[in-house]
């Protein structure tokens, strides 16, 4: 049974997965000898040339390990390779591939269209690239499970182009198992008059990871639900192609045999260049192998996207598909960040470059340049070569085209196209090898340098028709000279929430590298008090180069600064808290809290409040009910109930917090009626009185943003930040003078001990924890007493009962922990079988009850009202 080669694969049942065992002969897969008279060896399966026959070895394909990338630098110097050649980790993201033909078994007539469609698995989602030939413009994406289901749909913007963009976000758990048990499936429709439709199973290949060039391989006849996709790439040191080829439908049921010969053509407008024949099984018809020693002419050709590939059966009814080889296409991006930390000679003169580029299926390559904040004038800007030697460049093209000097930023812009990219260089470029380098009059090496690398598509539409913002240290206010520098994009969508991408080059790895973005909004036009954090929204905390994400529920004083141009994204890190780099940000938008609309004057509407139809708000899936009223999401208020408390509503959820008053200072406080917090007696403390004498500059007090309440002069207060309720951290201030709010980070203590505790999830400080008192050194076998349990931060003696408590929930009574002889047991309180319809969970009970059944204290009164009783006697 040497030649039976088993599988387990897994099947699903009512809900229920059970392993299915395939085998299959796997004498069918065995390749043809070389010699004339080939025999069978005991033990094997297949037939090999007999002792004593040499065959020429063969070439290694790259696809075959991950070799490929390791050889990249070997003869590269180690020290300068370290700091700057930069790869992408591989554990973070997988990439699939699928290979969509017509559907043949399908009611609708098959379909002479082929896509390509490739696949990211990142940590936030799945990233699509589908290109196709030979179909119309699609209506959708489909994404079907194991069971022929939809698990996600994808509508497709019309737009006049060959290239599908998209990005499949919180995949379900068992969407992920299936993806990468190769159990999906995609599919595309299209929209025009003769419905079409094709398909194909979303697959693990090992070519993806080193592909640069590319080709979508069509038949020429109608209806024929055939296709194949090749995938290519260049040796590292010599002129090899290596590639693999992906086939479908070109080996039909009339193939009688195990193997079908077929005849792989390289070829240039029709002419022949090389041929190569093989066998390949019905079974599985992928095919790879080598075009080895490329000439001049044909990688010249195959840079200007003008070779071909085809594929033809060898039979009575030969069947034969082709394609042009091109660039790998796809969704993602290639840029650039130039910072100082990059270059040959490290500089920290707070400048920055950023670039973006389109390669086209012929061979050139658009670009765009800017650069701000160098120490003086730009004299080149070039597409380079990794350096053989530390301190010899290699230039491959200038890309000063079309540059011009902008007045005020130190620095220019750029805009050209590269006409005669070779074909080695887009291998390279497709690989992340390139580098672009600034040059100045006082850096002539270069003043900023920075590797060209592809970035993943993450749905924003403004990577691909936008230059990025620039962030600069020059562009902090006070400026700073650092060797860090970024770009950003940052767009609005529909519903008004912020999208941003932000790219951070030349931090060294011996910093830290945790760095916090800030988006800051401008009070005035034109003016910036560094003390006011009133309109500073935390975007995120990011380890790396590269932070994105959304920001939601927007203040409407910070869309009108992102829609005048006076709003700031900030990086900062930790050498540089109160900023290492900066940007300007415009963002031209009409919304208003938080949706889009008309835009309209302030002067004539200074005092209108915009309130939501009241049906609308019902029929919005997200809206809360709270106290006989609809509250959209996000929104904010002080409930009836109690006014010393805030509200928020997070997607049909209503948070309350109560008001958290900060510790005052002073000795003497009193209680206002109308207050939630005390306040200090400044009648005690002042003999004279004369504070009320004293007239008020602003009488009218703070209007605090967060919890949308005017505050006293004067007077402190911790910030309501939705949804998080209450910041302990922060104290805010009501100047009287001014009527300005200002707030501060808590201040927390020195700690003499080593290993501090917060001893609430809450709790701002962190402080020492109390020590316990040794205990006596003794022999186990001699205690007399039983061990007492620790549970979390808490100890138990032995036999005492609790309740645990949970961070953000408080205390769980509905389990019981206990102690016994130093072991923490848990038990969920047991709960009666109930045989009622209608079972109903009542707020501070932990089992379910009958809806119509009654409650202890209602069985009380019910006991104690004799008429009542009788009444339900009956």
């Amino acid at each position: 049974m040497h030649c039976v080669k088993c599988y387990c694969e897994p099947q699903r049942s009512k809900r229920k997965v059970f392993g299915k065992v395939s085998c299959r002969n796997i004498k069918q897969d065995c390749p043809p000898a070389k010699c004339a008279q080939p025999v069978l060896q005991p033990g094997h399966c297949c037939k090999s040339c007999p002792d004593g026959y040499t065959e020429p070895p063969p070439l290694e394909s790259v696809f075959d390990g991950y070799e490929y990338l390791m050889e990249k630098e070997g003869d590269l110097h180690k020290s300068y390779n370290d700091r700057s050649y930069h790869l992408e980790p591989t554990d973070t993201r997988t990439d699939f591939v699928a290979l969509l033909t017509g559907v043949r078994e399908s009611w609708l007539p098959s379909s002479s269209g082929v896509a390509r469609a490739r696949f990211t698995l990142t940590r936030t989602g799945l990233t699509f690239s589908i290109t196709y030939k030979r179909f119309g413009r699609p209506s959708r994406v489909v994404f079907l499970d194991s069971d022929g289901n939809t698990a996600f749909e994808f509508r497709v913007p019309r737009e006049d182009t060959d290239m599908i963009c998209g990005v499949w976000k919180n995949l379900a758990k068992s969407h992920l198992r299936q993806l990468q048990a190769e159990q999906l499936r995609v599919s595309m429709v299209t929209a025009n008059g003769r419905r079409e439709e094709i398909t194909g199973n979303v697959i693990k290949h090992r070519a993806l990871f080193a592909e640069t060039f590319s080709a979508i391989l069509t038949s020429e006849e109608e209806h024929s639900g055939t296709g194949g996709i090749a995938m290519f790439t260049l040796s590292d040191s010599e002129n090899n192609l290596h590639f693999i080829l992906m086939l479908r439908g070109l080996i039909t049921h009339t193939h009688t045999g195990a193997l079908v010969p077929i005849r792989v053509r390289l070829q240039y407008r029709q002419h022949t260049l090389r041929e190569i024949r093989a066998n390949i099984s019905a079974q599985d018809a992928d095919f790879a192998e080598v075009l080895s020693e490329l000439n001049s002419r044909e990688l010249f050709w195959l840079s200007r996207g003008q070779l071909q590939v085809a594929v033809e059966t060898e039979d009575n009814n030969p069947r034969m598909l082709s394609g042009l080889i091109a660039g790998r296409k796809s969704c993602d991006l290639l840029q650039s960040v130039m910072a100082g930390g990059e270059a040959l000679s490290p500089t920290k003169t707070g400048a920055v470059g950023s670039a973006i580029f389109h390669l086209h299926d012929n061979g050139t390559l658009d670009y765009q340049v800017q650069v701000v904040g160098v120490s003086s004038r730009v004299i080149g800007v070039s597409l380079e070569l990794k350096p053989r030697r530390r301190a010899k460049r290699s230039v491959l093209h200038e890309l000063t085209d079309g540059w011009w000097e902008e007045p005020g930023v130190a620095g220019g812009r750029g805009r050209g196209s590269v006409a005669r990219l070779e074909a080695r260089h887009i291998h390279m470029l497709l690989q992340n090898e390139l580098f672009v380098n600034v040059a100045t009059e006082t850096h002539a090496d270069g003043e900023l340098r920075g590797q060209v690398v592809s970035l993943l598509y993450s749905g924003m539409d403004a990577q691909t028709h936008e230059l990025p913002v620039p962030l600069a240290g020059q562009l902090v206010a006070p400026p700073v000279s650092t060797s860090v520098g970024g770009h950003a994009w940052v767009a609005l969508d529909d519903r008004c929430h912020l999208h941003y991408d932000i790219i951070v080059s030349g931090l060294s790895k011996s910093d830290d590298l945790t760095v916090n973005a800030h988006l800051h909004g401008l009070a005035e036009i034109g003016e910036m008090d560094e003390s006011s954090t009133n309109h500073r929204r935390l975007l995120t905390g990011f380890y790396g180069s590269q932070a994105q994400g959304v920001l939601r529920d927007l203040s409407v004083e910070l869309l009108r600064h992102l829609d005048q141009g006076t709003a700031f994204l900030q990086v900062s890190t930790k050498l540089n808290p109160r900023g290492e780099i900066r940007a300007q940000v415009h963002v031209p938008n009409s919304c208003e809290f938080g949706s889009r609309g008309d835009v309209v004057e302030e002067a004539e509407f200074d005092d209108l409040v915009f309130v939501r139809d009241p049906e609308e708000l019902r029929k919005d899936p997200l809206t809360c009910f709270f106290e006989g009223e609809h509250h959209t999401h996000g929104s904010h208020w002080t409930p009836h109930y109690n006014a010393c408390f805030n509200c928020s509503c997070q997607k049909r959820t209503v948070i309350c917090d109560p008001v958290i008053c900060p510790a005052l200072s002073c000795p003497h406080t009193l209680q206002p009626d109308d207050k939630c917090c005390p306040v200090c007696d400044e009648r005690k403390d002042q003999k004279d009185n004369k504070a009320a004498q004293k007239p008020d500059e602003h009488p009218e007090g703070c209007y605090f943003e967060g919890d949308q309440k005017l505050h006293a002069p004067g007077t402190s207060w911790h910030p309501f930040v939705p949804p998080f309720g209450y910041i302990k951290c922060a104290v805010c201030t009501c100047k009287g003078s001014t009527g300005e709010v200002h707030c501060e980070k808590v201040t927390c203590p020195a700690l003499t001990c080593s290993r501090p505790i917060r001893r609430s999830p809450t709790d701002c400080c962190k402080v020492c924890p109390v020590e316990a008192p040794p205990l006596e050194e003794e022999e186990p076998m001699q205690g007399d007493g039983p061990r007492p349990c620790k549970f979390g931060r808490s100890f138990y003696q032995h036999s005492e009962r609790w309740h645990p408590r949970v961070p953000l929930v408080g205390e769980v009574k509905c389990i019981t922990c206990w102690c016994d002889h130093g072991v923490t047991k848990c038990q969920r309180k047991q709960c009666p079988v109930i045989s009622c319809s209608n079972v109903v969970h009542r707020d501070g009970k932990c089992c379910p009850e009958c809806e119509d059944s009654l409650s202890k204290e209602e069985e009380e009164i019910l006991a104690k009202t004799p008429y009542k009783r009788k009444a339900w006697t009956h």
